[in-house]
This record gives C-alpha cells, structure tokens and sequence, in this order.
C-alpha cells in the first residue's frame, strides 16, 4: 500500500492555465486547415520543446524561418504575441489549488515553460504565489518527461516522491514520474482531480 501523500506538484499549461496556440493563430489564420497545418507542422511541439529545454528564442526563430522564409511575420508572432495564447486560469483547478493552501499542503510547480515567456504567467496569476516552490524546465536546461528534471525537483525541494502527488495533463509526464516512485494524477478536469485528492486524503 502507498503511503499517505504530504506534498502536491502542479503542471501549469493544461492543468492551471489555460495556454493554447490556437487562441492566437484563430486570429491569423482564417483558414483552420492552412492554421492547423501552420501548428503542427510548422510551430509544432518538437520546435518548441527546445525552447521549454532552454534554447534562445531568438536563434529558434532564426533557425524556423531560414526553413519557411515565407512564414516569417507568423512564425515571429508566436513569441511576440505569446500572452494572447494565455486565455485564463482554469478557475476549477485554482480552487482545488486555493483549498490545499488553506489546508497547509506543501504545493510545487513542475513546468515545461520557456525562461523567457515565464514572465507572462507570473505577471498575471497571483494564484503563483501560493507554492512554496516552482521548477520551470527553460530555467534548468531539463524538460518533462527527462527523468532529470523529476531528479531535481525532488533534489530541490526535499521530496519523497512516495509521498508526493504529480498532477499533469500529459502522458508520457506521469509515465514517467510514476516509474520514479512519484503518485500521479493524470488531469483531464478539475472535477476529477478534486475526487482523487479526496481519496488521497489531502482534501475532504
């Protein structure tokens, strides 16, 4: 039997933010196939994983557009307009979120997040200021699902991963947590997330 879990790692992107390209490009791209191809293929997650991994926006947009020079002002608008695609607090998730605070939980962050965008999120959710530490991968040159960067946050900030609560909305993230040792909540609506805290015993 797992022991009863003390502290709570949060995702942001997906679980606590609501971040999208698309609240963005909606507004460039008319088209929604010519906008979705712009996304996937293009702007896609494996170019702008490298820079939640720490590289430089300026040489992932020079290294883009020399490969789609006609894509340019798009391609230049996804980090010049990035807080467009920060639509809102996912007020559920807060609240799951403001409730373990009340209750003196120990609450973490553990995001892929880009070290020069991050100013964007804490600029506007106050809700940041409740955990009592946060991992952003840009910052560390490590990103999710790196077992790294799991290594760290409990190097960091002196967790018993056994004892720990992992709360992500991505797959191979909790896949990976949970081969740490890590208890994993696998987010898909807050709703659910607050049931499992309940039969963790970390809400009532």
């Amino acid at each position: 039997m797992k022991p009863a879990p003390t502290h709570v790692v949060f995702d942001l992107g997906g679980v606590l933010i609501d971040w999208n390209p698309r609240h963005l490009y909606r507004d460039l791209i008319a088209d929604e196939t010519e906008r979705e191809h712009f996304l996937t293929q293009i702007v896609g997650q494996e170019w702008n994983r490298e820079q939640d991994s720490g590289r430089p926006i300026a040489e992932a947009n020079a290294w883009l557009i020399a490969r789609h020079p006609d894509q340019r002002a798009l391609i230049e608008a996804y980090y010049e307009r990035f807080d467009t695609m920060i639509k809102d607090a996912i007020h559920g998730t807060v609240a799951v979120l403001e409730e373990l605070h009340t209750r003196g939980t120990p609450l973490y962050v553990l995001s892929n997040w880009s070290a020069e965008t991050f100013h964007h999120a804490e600029r506007r959710f106050a809700f940041l200021e409740r955990f009592d530490g946060m991992l952003i991968s840009g910052r560390e040159g490590l990103r999710k699902p790196d077992p790294a960067i799991f290594h760290l946050l409990a190097q960091r900030f002196a967790l018993e991963p056994e004892r720990t609560v992992f709360i992500d909305d991505h797959g191979p993230n909790i896949e990976s947590a949970g081969a740490l040792g890590f208890q994993t909540h696998h987010f898909t609506k807050p709703e659910k997330l607050r049931i499992d805290l309940i039969v963790l015993g970390l809400l009532d």
